[in-house]
């Protein structure tokens, strides 16, 4: 697979209370696209939760004419929920994660002492593993394992883009936090260099920005902007 024929319109959603961004990613030529990293509202005082960023995902997929063909996680997120299941409701299209979520699963439920929590994956339709391959429309789409951050975090290759969830930031904010439990700084640096392996023209878009400076969000660098 040449990764870099392919060229998807990304268009990127920015949640400021998280300072989490999310993602549409659409092949031009068939009109069918892929949700990244789809962000469930939650309200930390009261503990409810609301569809508004999820409901702006839908309107602009809507308004473009597009098909959600996919709706992917990078990895089980520590600041916010997924709305995953919710866009599969309205959709029909199918949740996808890294096989690895698994291991993240039952860390975390021999952490909160929760026997019945079903640690198998099977919240999501499909587990990709490393080095797998699908496609959203004809765009070309390739998993790359990179643990570090977290131990199922995974990298989504479509076309010349690639979706880096949480292992690097832009320039001026450096990289992931490995604190969280399964978490690793010398795992995440593989990975990084994986990521850096790619083309130089290599499009990467980041999971997160926190407004270094104050500046404006930005989420859109490339590996040789990274290197």
């Amino acid at each position: 697979m040449d990764v870099a024929l392919a060229r998807p319109q990304v268009s990127g959603f920015y949640d400021k209370p998280t300072g989490a961004i999310q993602y549409v990613v659409a092949d031009q030529a068939t009109k069918r696209c892929a949700i990244i990293d789809p962000i469930l509202d939650f309200d930390e005082k009261s503990g409810a939760t609301a569809t508004t960023n999820a409901d702006i995902l839908l309107d602009f997929v809507s308004e473009q004419g597009l098909s959600v063909e996919w709706i992917l996680d990078t990895h089980p997120h520590a600041d916010h929920f997924s709305a995953a299941h919710y866009l599969r409701e309205k959709t029909g299209a199918p949740t996808a994660i890294g096989d690895r979520v698994v291991d993240v699963q039952n860390l975390w439920k021999a952490i909160y002492n929760w026997p019945d929590f079903p640690a198998d994956g099977s919240q999501w339709d499909r587990l990709f593993g490393e080095g797998e391959t699908f496609t959203v429309g004809t765009l070309p789409v390739k998993v790359l394992f990179s643990p570090g951050h977290t131990l199922a975090s995974i990298t989504y290759v479509i076309g010349d883009a690639a979706f880096v969830h949480d292992t690097l930031f832009m320039p001026d904010s450096g990289t992931a936090r490995t604190d969280f439990p399964g978490g690793s700084a010398a795992r995440l640096w593989r990975s990084i260099q994986d990521i850096l392996a790619l083309p130089d023209e290599m499009r990467l878009f980041v999971g997160h920005d926190y407004q270094a400076g104050g500046r404006e969000p930005l989420w859109e660098s490339t590996v040789a902007i990274q290197k």
